[in-house]
This record gives structure tokens, C-alpha cells and sequence, in this order.
């Protein structure tokens, strides 16, 4: 895989392959140039290449420095500064969202809904919670503001043997 291109590709150009199993190599550039245009992002090739990382391998919990590792790994030689610059104008866009887990760390996640995590302590990894959480009451916003989001994250951690 190889993101050193001076243009973005257009309909007939095949693009590096991080297409996933349903996509084609160009059909997965074709689907995060779609992603892109429809968030109202200009496709730079920097923008391109994360969010063909990002996108094209399914839902995903990433770091900055994680899918910097990735885009080095893909030939996309970007600086740590740019995939944070990225992340962000995508958070932005509406196409990811920021969850920090620990109060250092912030997680992105390719999946924009309203859904609960669990944070690994010690193992640095976030997860989905599979059942979701019901909750029979939320408190008041204070007066003159409303509810932006809710994030519910579970801390867990591993227990000692005894």
C-alpha cells in the first residue's frame, strides 16, 4: 500500500488496497472520497489515506498514535501532528466520535451513535458494550442548556488471582 500520490484518484484509477473484504481496492477509495465530499471535507491525499484506514476495515476504536503506526505500516507517511489534526476534523464532521476513556487518552470511534464502552484498564483497549444500557432516568440539563451527548464508560480492570 503505497499513499505517496500526488493526486487523488479519480473513478478509474485503482487506490491502494485497504478496500476491506466487500470493496474493491478503487471502490474503497471511491466509498471515503463519497464520505469525505458528503462531511463537506476536501479530499486531501492526508484525509484520503486515514480515511481509508479508518472507514474501509469496519467498526473501529483507534488512538492518534495507533492509526499513526497503521498509516507508517501503509506507506502513508504522515506526521503524528497530522493524524491528530485529521481525527479532530473528522470529530468535527461528524464522522467519528472522541471518547476519552482514562482523562489522558482519546479514543476515536468510527461508530457515531449513542452506545456505552468499556475501557480496559491496564490493557489500553476500548470495547463495545454488547447489551447496551438502559437507563429509566437522566438528570435535568441546568437552565439555559440542553443534553449535547451522554458517554457511559466502565472502567474494568483485571482481577487478582487469589
Amino acid at each position: 500500500m503505497d499513499f505517496r500520490a500526488e493526486h487523488i484518484p479519480t473513478v478509474d484509477e485503482s487506490g491502494p488496497d485497504l478496500a476491506g473484504p466487500d470493496l474493491q481496492p478503487d471502490e474503497g477509495v471511491q466509498h471515503c472520497l463519497r464520505v469525505l465530499s458528503e462531511a463537506g471535507l476536501r479530499p486531501t491525499r492526508q484525509r484520503l489515506a486515514l480515511g481509508q484506514l479508518l472507514f474501509l476495515r469496519g467498526h473501529r476504536h483507534v488512538t492518534a498514535e495507533g492509526l499513526h503506526a497503521e498509516a507508517i505500516a501503509a506507506n502513508a507517511y504522515l506526521s503524528l501532528a497530522t493524524v491528530y489534526n485529521t481525527l479532530n476534523q473528522f470529530t468535527e464532521a461528524g464522522l467519528l466520535r472522541r471518547i476519552a476513556a482514562d482523562g489522558i487518552k482519546s479514543f476515536f470511534d468510527t461508530d457515531t451513535s449513542v452506545h456505552p464502552h468499556f475501557y480496559m484498564e491496564g490493557e489500553d483497549m476500548l470495547v463495545d458494550v454488547a447489551d447496551g444500557l438502559t437507563f429509566t432516568r437522566i438528570p435535568e440539563a441546568l437552565p439555559g442548556h440542553e443534553i449535547a451527548r451522554l458517554d457511559v464508560i466502565v472502567h474494568l480492570r483485571r482481577k487478582h488471582a487469589s
